[in-house]
């Protein structure tokens, strides 16, 4: 089945239509990240050990890794509007049950599977809705509509979130925030159940949705570029999901506390957002590869050992680590190309080209976690920055050979001419 097609206008680069669902996802993900950058802390002070926590943490990311690999399939095959509202449930149905069982209790055994339950909510709903950026948007301005998805999707989960997080705990405390969080999804949702209309493609039988299903995984075996890819999009958010697992903690060692953590943390991603357009707009200059290569990986390789000893040089200085997260968040943008490019190289089958793509980022909310759990009580926080800033720069190496279909065929050209 083909794409279904349109000519409707742009605004900035992003489809007109797009727009409203584009400010559900922003207010879906605050709702969804209010905890993200304190719930590990917390949850330590109440007596749990970090080991446990990261395990939690781990364990909800793979169940966002899951919800990631079925987010762009199932928006092929259901419809965007379906999969985000099937996204939608699964959140509000685990947040209910980790806040009533759970949470009180403080038993490992029931947090684990009532916020995984959550977890496999906002890649449903969020991922879902970048496959249809990437199906309906015109390519020449993919790149830059790709920045304004992330714009929402980074200024919801790590500015918006935060900054509230940090004005309303002193008021309703960490439990009444949680509450809250419902208020924030039950008006992204509301908004796509209004103004999300359409669909990606003509409609299909259950036998034409299996075989959209099995080709999430049958396009990495046709095309191993769409799963270097997907190894790329992973390591681009491995310190996101990673850091505030042990950063804050890392931090407190220097006299940092967790409210000069939160501001330095939201800072860090309003200068993301603002490179995530910037870095939109060079990829479409410059090519999409060479922005995540040089400024991507090397960039982030470069940072994460930055981060690894400004503290120890410079203390509880709180301007100099501001700094450093503002230059975390400017160089981390530099991936964003990443949503545009691996769509392109099978152009007929974009929503398993995106389902490989959210799956990395899923993995990422998985290996984080995962790599602090493991690492930290034996080589410390720095020697764990020093393993993230290693997986940057391969991610560097990878990209060699993840090149765009007019790449390609301009290298073929050349050889022709030689």
């Amino acid at each position: 089945m083909n794409a279904i097609s349109s000519e409707k206008g742009t605004f900035l680069g992003l489809r007109k239509d797009l727009v409203l669902g584009l400010i559900g996802v922003l207010l879906f993900i605050v709702g969804d990240g209010l905890e993200h950058a304190w719930i590990s802390p917390y949850l330590v002070d109440e007596g749990m050990s970090i080991q446990h926590t990261a395990l939690l943490i781990t364990i909800y990311g793979v169940a966002v890794t899951i919800g990631a690999w079925f987010s762009g399939v199932l928006a092929e095959a259901w419809g965007p509007r379906k999969t985000m509202l099937t996204g939608a449930a699964f959140w509000l149905i685990g947040q209910v049950l980790f806040l009533t069982i759970a949470l009180p209790s403080m038993n490992l055994a029931i947090m684990i599977p009532t916020y995984a339950i959550r977890g496999l909510g906002y890649p449903l709903f969020c991922y879902s809705f970048l496959v249809w950026v990437t199906y309906t948007n015109p390519q020449k301005t993919l790149g830059t509509a790709v920045g304004w998805f992330y714009l929402a999707f980074t200024g919801g989960l790590y500015i918006v979130a935060n900054y509230y997080a940090s004005f309303m705990i002193p008021i309703i405390g960490h439990v009444g925030l949680l509450w809250s969080a419902m208020l924030w999804v039950v008006a992204g949702t509301t908004i796509v159940i209004i103004f999300v209309k359409g669909r990606m493609r003509e409609s299909v039988d259950m036998k034409e949705q299996l075989k959209i299903l099995l080709s999430g995984i049958t396009i990495v075996k046709e095309n191993p570029r769409v799963g270097l890819g997907g190894i790329v999009r992973m390591i681009n958010s491995i310190s996101q999901f990673g850091l505030p697992v042990f950063f804050p903690t890392y931090l407190a060692s220097y006299g940092f506390s967790t409210e000069k953590w939160l501001s330095i943390w939201a800072t860090a991603f309003i200068v993301n957002i603002a490179f995530n357009l910037i870095f939109g707009i060079v990829g479409d200059k410059i090519g999409w590869r060479k922005t995540i290569m040089w400024f991507g990986g090397i960039g982030c390789g470069i940072v994460m050992i930055i981060m690894a000893y400004a503290p120890v040089i410079f203390g509880d200085n709180f301007v100099a680590m501001l700094l450093v997260g503002c230059l975390y968040g400017a160089i981390l943008a530099a991936f964003c190309p990443i949503s545009a490019l691996l769509p392109s190289l099978e152009p007929e089958k974009r929503g398993s080209t995106m389902s490989i793509l959210n799956l990395g980022a899923g993995l990422a909310a998985f290996a984080g976690p995962g790599i602090v759990g493991l690492f930290i009580g034996s080589i410390g926080a720095v020697g764990v920055l020093w393993i993230f800033a290693f997986l940057y720069f391969t991610s560097s190496i990878l990209m060699i050979w993840v090149k765009s279909p007019s790449e390609n065929k301009a290298e073929k050209h050349e050889t022709l001419i030689s």
